[in-house]
C-alpha cells in the first residue's frame, strides 16, 4: 500500500502534473503566478479544495450516483461539490487573512471553475481509484498544481528584473516559460509505465 501511494505521489505530482502535463487549471495558473505571496495563497486553497473534493465527489460516486444508477448526474454533483466548498474556502480566508483575500482577488471564486479540480475527480472515477487512494490522488494533484505554480511564479517574478523585448513583456514570455517549463516535466514521463 505504501509503495502504491508513493507510486501516485510520483505520477501525480510529475509524471502527470494535472497542469504542465494535463493543461488543466491554466487560468489561475496564469493569472496568479505573478508573485510567489500569492500563487502559495491559491495553491494551499486549491489542495484543499482538491482534497476535499476528491472525498466528497468518490463518497457521493460511491454511496449515491452508483447504487441509485444515475452515473449521468457526476458532471452536475461534482460541480455542485466543488462550488460549495469554494464558497467555504473563500469565506475562511476573507476571515482569517483579508490580504491574502484582497491578493487573490477574482481568482478565489474561480477556483470554482478550475477545471484542474473538477478533470481530477472525473480521473479519480475513471481510474477506480479506492477510498485511500482517491483521498492521496487528490492531494497530490494539488501539491502537483502547487509545484507548477510556485515554480511560475518564481520563473514570473526573475523575468521582472531582465531586459525581455517589448513584443514578449508580460504573457507572451510567461506562455514560452510555461511551454518551456512543460518540455522539463515531460522528462518524467519514462518514469514509470502506466
Amino acid at each position: 500500500m505504501i509503495g502504491e501511494i508513493l507510486t501516485l505521489s510520483v505520477v501525480a505530482i510529475f509524471v502527470n502534473n494535472i497542469v504542465l502535463a494535463q493543461f488543466l487549471g491554466l487560468c489561475p495558473f496564469f493569472g496568479v503566478s505573478k508573485k510567489l505571496d500569492s500563487a502559495l495563497g491559491m495553491s494551499f486553497a486549491v489542495i484543499f479544495v482538491m482534497t476535499l473534493a476528491n472525498i466528497v465527489t468518490w463518497l457521493l460516486w460511491t454511496l449515491v450516483l452508483v447504487p441509485l444508477d444515475m452515473q449521468f448526474l457526476d458532471t452536475i454533483v461534482f460541480i455542485l461539490v466543488i462550488a460549495s466548498l469554494v464558497q467555504f474556502v473563500e469565506m475562511a480566508i476573507r476571515k482569517t487573512a483579508p490580504v491574502l483575500y484582497q491578493a487573490l482577488g477574482i481568482f478565489l471564486p474561480l477556483i470554482t471553475t478550475n477545471c484542474a479540480i473538477l478533470g481530477v475527480a472525473q480521473l479519480n472515477i475513471l481510474e477506480e481509484h479506492s477510498f485511500i487512494m482517491a483521498v492521496f490522488f487528490g492531494l497530490f494533484s494539488g501539491l502537483g498544481f502547487t509545484l507548477a505554480l510556485l515554480l511560475m511564479a518564481g520563473i514570473r517574478e526573475k523575468l521582472e528584473l531582465v531586459d525581455v523585448p517589448a513584443p514578449f513583456k508580460g504573457l507572451p514570455i510567461a506562455f514560452i516559460a510555461a511551454s518551456l517549463l512543460s518540455l522539463a516535466f515531460l522528462g518524467f514521463g519514462g518514469m514509470f509505465v502506466q
